[in-house]
């Protein structure tokens, strides 16, 4: 079964789905995990942690992330967004 994720996915799928990356990679405990959740002052990741996320969100929706996709990334939900825009290309 593949892990990568289609068009169409809702957000609570895409939240859903980063709630476990998020777990398994920062051990971040998923209740943290909110759209309004500020990844570098709630949920304290640094810039190597975005990098790591980066990869993490590319493996999910199976789409190359490009550095200006990511720059504008600072909330859970923008993350979301993200994601959805790399599904619909």
């Amino acid at each position: 079964m593949s892990t990568m994720m289609a068009a169409g996915i809702s957000d609570e799928d895409v939240l859903s789905r980063l709630r476990k990356v998020l777990h398994d990679t920062f051990e971040i405990e998923p209740t943290r995990v909110t759209p309004a959740a500020h990844l570098f002052t709630d949920l304290e990741l640094d810039s190597i942690d975005a990098v790591d996320l980066a990869i993490q969100v590319q493996d999910m929706t199976g789409m190359r992330i490009k550095p200006e996709d990511f720059k504008n990334v600072r909330t859970v939900g923008d993350l979301i967004a993200t994601v959805h825009s790399l599904l619909d290309r």
